[in-house]
């Protein structure tokens, strides 16, 4: 095909910004991209274990763990989760403490316990296979339109579309969005079911994700290096660095927390696991909770395990400041080290309450900023050790 007659069908389509855009490509222009992408995955695909399978259920695990996270930094937590879960089964009989232990450190915790719910539900309503149709997978805890046409894809090489941020990347130059992606979604599924074909979708879908994290990027695209440059709209317009356009955004609300490490007179120290629901379910905390306007943070960390546990604590010295960021806002977690000082702790706002040994910590499932406070708690150990070592010595 001409490449300068599948310019122009691309650019006729962005110029009449009055009406609704027409996103349809020329059949030819759809082989012509199709052809192209797949010769460069030949010569330029990652190759990434599971690639190498076939398993629905190896697949379904990586395509959880890639939503909003690296390949880099998934590869261990892959590698080990199906160490610990080889099989569906495996997963769906283990206890949820177990599965977040796993998951630990991953981030996004509602996606593991999605993946548990999700793994019963194949068990028992499946016979222990993964959902071959479209409607059967979306229904599943955890799996929306994109993760579904992923798997289906690489597992059965059904013809899905897939819309991740790489492919919505990809897409939105190719075709010069003028608007943010997820403003038009629905053009730019449409773009993509056109896509995809009907021979080598597993192949397509692969490699449409690769272009995009491998050169398509967000800050520096390598245009010279992409099979799909001629027709690129946004690369011939000179405005790649310009799309995807994003949407103006509020700074992220920054929240003051009060923590404590309470202490019982036998040395242990108290965690909570907090609601299934929400923020972090389903893991264990040290608790504490939001500094109110006018409080101290020992005025707070009192409150609120009065509020929440219904015990009174002695604020003790500062252990460590902690400044973490999520997806939606900041924290900075004052931790203090406290003393138990009277009532018997309730879960009253939360799942479950603990004594626990300071070596027993690393058993359970916290969130990642806490690693840091039990990190703290346990280089506070060996100093106090040795501080009363040297006493002695002087003694």
């Amino acid at each position: 095909m001409n490449q300068s007659v599948a310019v122009s069908t691309l650019e006729k389509s962005q110029r009449d910004r009055s009406a609704k855009p027409s996103t349809a490509l020329s059949g030819d222009l759809v082989l012509q991209l199709q052809a192209d992408l797949l010769a460069w995955y030949a010569q330029q695909g990652r190759q990434l274990p599971w690639r190498e399978t076939r398993d629905p259920y190896a697949i379904w695990i990586s395509e959880i763990m890639l939503q909003q996270t690296q390949v880099k930094t998934v590869l261990p937590y892959y590698q080990r989760w199906l160490r610990v879960f080889p099989t569906v089964q495996a997963l769906a009989a283990a206890d949820q403490q177990a599965v977040l232990k796993v998951w630990e450190g991953l981030g996004y915790y509602a996606r593991a316990r999605n993946l548990h719910k999700a793994a019963q539900i194949i068990v028992e309503q499946h016979d222990g296979r993964f959902p071959r149709t479209f409607e059967a997978a979306v229904a599943l805890p955890g799996i929306g339109r994109t993760t579904a046409g992923g798997i289906l894809s690489a597992a059965f090489n059904q013809s899905v579309p897939i819309l991740d941020g790489n492919v919505k990347r990809v897409l939105a130059r190719l075709i010069a969005l003028r608007q943010p992606p997820n403003k038009v979604l629905n053009r730019l599924w449409e773009v993509s079911s056109q896509l995809v074909p009907g021979d080598r979708p597993r192949d397509f879908n692969q490699a449409f994700m690769d272009l995009g994290a491998t050169v398509c990027t967000r800050h520096r695209p390598a245009c010279l290096l992409c099979p799909w440059r001629s027709p690129c709209a946004a690369y011939n317009q000179n405005v790649q660095l310009e799309i995807p356009m994003t949407e103006t955004r509020a700074p992220l609300p920054h929240k003051l927390i009060g923590v404590a490490v309470v202490w019982n007179e036998q040395g242990q120290i108290l965690i909570d696991r907090r609601p299934q629901k929400g923020l972090l379910g389903g893991l264990w905390e040290f608790p504490g909770g939001k500094i109110e306007p006018g409080e101290t943070v020992e005025q707070c960390i009192r409150r609120e395990l009065q509020e929440e546990l219904a015990i009174d604590v002695e604020v003790g010295d500062r252990l460590i400041t902690i400044d973490h960021t999520y997806t939606h806002f900041k924290v900075t977690l004052n931790v203090f080290h406290c003393r138990h000082t009277g009532g018997e702790p309730q879960p009253i706002e939360c799942d479950e309450v603990r004594w626990v040994e300071v070596a027993e910590l690393e058993n359970f499932a916290f969130p990642k900023a806490n690693s840091q406070i039990i990190d703290a708690i346990k280089a506070n150990q060996i100093h106090s050790k040795r501080q009363q070592e040297e006493g002695n010595r002087q003694q």
